[in-house]
């Protein structure tokens, strides 16, 4: 893990996304610890359940599962732990989280007993997001999940993208610089990395240069 954080400093990483499908608390608060000795990243939240909360963190993404249809992950769990979070440092950040079908079976899909929305069923996916925005949720969180075979699709991310006045956050299967350049190119603010850079950590240096080129370059497109 030195190794990681150092380089995601050098590379000006903007967040670390803390969480998984399964992860314990002890665990949780040692590696937050660990992360904050060496680093100013901050450090937000992803929980894969209720339990994955750590006030050493710096924010959380308040996730409701918007493409299920499981009452649980859409407002139960929700009322579970809102009053931790009402007294909490932490700023919650209320996310529409979006599965789209990455080829697989993912861990986020069996342990949510939901159904993701097929990679070809770009309007599903467009109306799921504009729906979630227009419930006045702050982040739209479009994944094909960890170890995803397929990404997201450039023209499905283009499509949901076209719609929303809030922040659009792309991860799942993503492998390669390139990928995450044409991600942000279409229309992701946020790309979400895991899986690739636990397998060769260097990946990371290349991937932030595509997401800082891909982000100036949109920001020059703006205003021609």
């Amino acid at each position: 893990m030195d190794r990681l954080l150092q380089l995601a400093v050098d590379c000006k990483v903007d967040y670390f996304f803390i969480g998984g499908s399964l992860i314990i608390n002890d665990m949780l608060d040692e590696v937050l610890k660990q992360i904050k000795k060496v680093s100013n990243i901050p450090l937000i939240l992803f929980p894969g359940n209720s339990f994955q909360l750590s006030y050493k963190a710096d924010a959380l993404l308040f996730l409701s599962l918007i493409s299920g249809r499981n009452p649980e992950l859409l407002i139960g769990k929700h009322v579970v732990t809102a009053p931790f979070l009402k007294v909490s440092p932490l700023e919650i950040i209320s996310t529409g989280y979006i599965l789209i079908d990455g080829g697989t079976m993912t861990s986020v899909q069996y342990m949510s007993n939901t159904l993701p929305i097929p990679a070809d069923k770009k309007d599903i996916a467009m109306s799921t997001a504009l729906a979630g925005e227009l419930l006045g949720l702050k982040l739209i969180y479009l994944d094909a999940g960890s170890g995803a075979k397929n990404t997201i699709s450039t023209e499905m991310i283009a499509h949901v993208s076209s719609v929303l006045s809030v922040p659009l956050i792309v991860g799942g299967g993503i492998t390669t610089p390139q990928k995450v350049y044409d991600n942000m190119m279409a229309g992701a603010d946020m790309i979400v990395v895991g899986n690739a850079i636990e397998k060769d950590v260097e990946l990371i240096t290349d991937m932030a240069i595509a997401a800082h080129q891909a982000s100036e370059k949109n920001k020059a497109n703006h205003f021609l």
